[in-house]
């Protein structure tokens, strides 16, 4: 497909590259096994060409009028908009997304770019008293300087604005290094539509490698001040450990294992609508998505019916076909991995309501109970289609199951009565929780992040601000200090 191999390079100081390592990734599509695009890796050698590249460009960019940098990111948004279509079959292409999923990759995206041209004017000082006769303390906000990014291949094209455009916007320059399984919509894609959108040779570099190839030379380099990185804890802990051992701060967007609680008084066929679009979406491999779902004794022999039924309802195939609802994982290793799961979990005692099947790198959902409460299973993030029907008597228990995990992203709870939802939701540990609705959700201007395992920091909105910019104080004596030698 012309639209991968167009951009199957590196982009380093504004120019399209061939990388120099000694292997090339390969961009496959997950459905067919298609050849997308070859990419030779980038080096440790061509990290640094694109730190040093950020660097030299952002001191200038950090003095450019913020409502002229705000022009880049109101052009790159028309031009997503404009090839919206090509962009969806890329979605589906390269990372077997269906086209609901495109779509809400896409609806996202777009409003995060609209905040991203907000944040360009956003970095407001302050002015603060001081004890000190005639003295004025000035608080600047900054930019960082140079931001390295490490985005997903579940979201990638989101994720990677996400970052990467607010980043920008507050007068930064940036390092993306996509993942290997979406190099193209999580990395050279978004360097194409923002210097197609006049951002200036330098700012945005983008590197296509591995950690087989750089080891941890995007992360140690000296140049940038933060590493926003969004992906598994276990990769996570590794870029938390060697930020704090170089004193820099890390963003870190990790997995979760979220519980979906259905209250004795909820609607049942509501919470099952949102109990399967909260596991079943883009095939489970979400963050966000309902790993657990938690339901009343007295109203689980009801809800698990409409759930298995709903659930086995569910289109699963080729993602480009319109009415499919479950596509192909990543890759063979995540669909194994998957199928590993749920027969681990059988064996071990659970019981298969609906036994899925895998085809290629698709994988039809399976729906498991009766989970024996020692059960690995419950303690991990299933990155597929996988459900797990827990039931518990009253509230108490429902926080304790809802709180015995080690991640801690998203939740959601049902219930007829608001309020007791609201009480309830405030006893789960968790970063973000939702009464009445899905788990799956982010939104521009709200603050997103996890507890434990499931991250450190928050993005979105003024959270944002905070962690792409810094503070400086700057005070200024209007008369004379008084010194004591």
């Amino acid at each position: 497909m012309s639209f991968f191999t167009d951009l199957a390079h590196q982009y380093i100081d504004g120019v399209w590259k061939a990388g120099s390592g000694s292997w090339d990734i390969i961009d496959f599509n997950p459905y067919n096994g298609e050849k997308l695009a070859s990419i030779t890796v980038a080096t440790a050698e061509e990290v640094d060409q694109a730190y040093r590249a950020a660097e030299r460009a952002q001191r200038e960019w950090a003095d450019t009028n913020p409502y002229a940098r705000r022009g880049v990111f109101e052009r790159a948004l028309r031009i997503i908009e404009d090839r919206e279509d090509e962009i969806t079959e890329a979605i589906i292409a390269e990372l077997g997304g269906t086209r609901l999923k495109a779509a809400f990759e896409l609806h996202l995206t777009k409003e995060f770019l609209r905040e991203a041209v907000h944040l360009a004017l956003r970095s407001e000082g302050r002015i603060l008293p001081s004890p000190g006769d005639g003295k004025e303390n000035r608080l600047y906000r900054v930019p960082v300087g140079v931001v390295g990014v490490i985005s997903p291949f579940n979201f990638p094209f989101l994720l990677s604005i996400k970052s990467v455009a607010p980043a920008l916007a507050l007068g930064n320059g940036v390092v993306l290094k996509p993942h290997q399984n979406a190099p193209v919509l999580g990395g050279s894609l978004v360097a194409k539509v923002f210097e197609d959108a006049g951002l200036p040779p330098g700012l945005l570099n983008v590197v296509i490698t591995d950690i087989a190839e750089i080891g941890d030379a995007l992360i140690e380099h000296p140049v940038p001040s933060i590493i926003s990185f969004t992906g598994s804890d276990r990769v996570g802990r590794r870029v938390a450990m060697v930020c704090a051992s170089h004193f820099k701060r890390a963003i870190l967007e990790l997995g979760g294992n979220s519980a979906l609680i259905v209250l004795d008084d909820a609607d049942i066929d509501y919470a099952v609508d949102a109990a399967v679009f909260s596991r079943f979406v883009h095939q489970g491999q979400v963050c966000m998505a309902a790993n657990r779902i938690l339901v009343d004794r007295s109203v689980q022999a009801e809800f698990t019916e409409k759930f298995v039924a709903k659930t086995a309802a569910l289109k699963v195939g080729d993602p480009a076909e319109p009415g499919t609802h479950i596509g192909p994982l990543i890759n063979a290793s995540q669909a194994d991995a998957v199928s590993a799961v749920v027969e681990q979990a059988v064996a071990a005692g659970a019981t298969a309501l609906l036994r899925g099947r895998t085809e290629g790198n698709v994988v039809s959902p399976s729906v498991l109970t009766d989970l024996p409460a020692d059960s690995p299973v419950l303690g991990q993030e299933i990155f597929g289609p996988v459900a797990l029907i827990l039931p518990f008597d009253g509230e108490e228990e429902a926080v304790r199951i809802a709180n015995d995990s080690p991640y801690g992203l998203s939740g959601a709870v049902h219930t007829a009565d608001i309020e007791r939802g609201v009480r309830l939701a405030k006893r789960v540990r968790t970063g973000m929780i939702h009464v009445n609705d899905g788990t799956v959700h982010d939104e521009a201007i709200v603050p997103f992040g996890g507890e434990k395992n499931s991250g450190i920091g928050r993005l979105n909105g003024e959270s944002t601000v905070e962690a792409f910019t810094t503070q400086k104080w700057i005070s200024v004596q209007h008369g004379r200090s008084r010194f004591p030698f």
